[in-house]
């Protein structure tokens, strides 16, 4: 997550499996079929699996993952690898910021509404004080094995899936901005949400639902409902992260968070556990955002509702 501007994030668990939102208004969208299938349950040791490569790539290249450096590049391969071993369609878009190189990776599933294009996504850099594994190692991790499962399942939905890793997010959404600002007017009116996974992990977690477009919301709060696990609206990172761009596109938006270097409340502490009067993430831009800075249950929730929101948005 961008350091600046307090405001919105993601929070939440997930409850079936992966796939991605694909429809004009998701907000207008019809409810899924009651035969539709079932998201998938994300196996965590997949997701934390994806971690351990992503803390062994940033170790190997200096400690970080970060814009223009050899850890970003090694990211962006190791998941883009995995995507098309699974029948994925990718693609990689190049820009330039700070003087250094950077990659988005897109990928698509075939088949579904090309009209009606759901997305899920992350961004794949770190700071370069440290590897970034909660930040966002977490939420990119989730969204490729959510992708995964969608591969896994042969999942058919009617809308079409599209999943996305941005670059240079740290360095003000440069990425995503990109992305946007690149889409023709008529491929941008066929996105029909964005739903963005920065920061899932967080060692002392919060859940938090980003509160924009009410469907998107409604479909990662049910899955926390499901659990019996209350949680609040992400207030921490609106205009933080890579949702900010599709929003100001007027572009459906929602998303999880679990927090970062905000200080848990006693309140929350009572309703969720961890610890009052720390951060939610103590390690927040710093060199010890490694895989020892993840709680599993916060990214095994999350990354459940991230995979039922997808399968429930693209039905």
């Amino acid at each position: 997550m961008k350091l600046s501007v307090p405001g919105r994030a993601v929070a939440a668990a997930l409850v079936a499996a992966t796939t991605l939102l694909t429809t004009g208004s998701i907000a207008g969208a019809a409810p899924a079929s009651p035969r539709a299938a079932a998201a998938p349950d994300l196996p965590v040791a997949n997701v934390k699996a994806h971690l351990a490569q992503l803390q062994s790539i940033a170790t190997a290249n200096g400690g970080n993952r970060a814009h223009g450096r050899a850890g970003y590049k090694a990211s962006i391969d190791y998941v883009k690898a995995k995507l098309d071993a699974a029948g994925f369609t990718t693609t990689l878009q190049q820009f330039t910021s700070s003087g250094r190189t950077g990659y988005n990776l897109i990928a698509d599933w075939p088949g579904g509404d090309s009209n009606q294009v759901v997305m899920a996504g992350s961004h794949l850099d770190s700071v370069t004080a440290g590897p970034g594994i909660n930040d966002n190692g977490s939420g990119s991790a989730a969204v490729l094995e959510t992708a995964l499962a969608v591969s896994r399942a042969q999942y058919k939905p009617t809308k079409h899936l599209r999943f996305a890793w941005w670059g240079a997010e740290e360095l003000g959404m440069v990425g995503s901005r990109y992305y946007v600002n690149n889409l023709s007017s008529a491929n941008r009116s066929k996105i029909s949400g964005y739903l963005n996974f920065d920061m899932i992990g967080s060692p002392n977690p919060g859940y938090f639902v980003y509160d924009d477009d009410p469907a998107i919301e409604k479909a990662l709060k049910d899955y926390f409902t499901g659990l019996g696990i209350a949680t609040e609206p992400e207030t921490e990172g609106d205009g933080r992260s890579d949702h900010a761009p599709f929003k100001n596109a007027d572009i459906p938006v929602g998303g999880l968070f679990s927090g970062a270097d905000y200080v848990k409340t006693t309140a929350q502490a009572a309703k969720w556990g961890g610890t009052a009067g720390q951060p939610f993430d103590r390690c927040y831009h710093s060199s010890c955002d490694t895989t020892s800075n993840i709680n599993d249950t916060a990214l095994d929730r999350n990354g459940d509702a991230l995979a039922h929101a997808v399968w429930t948005l693209s039905s």
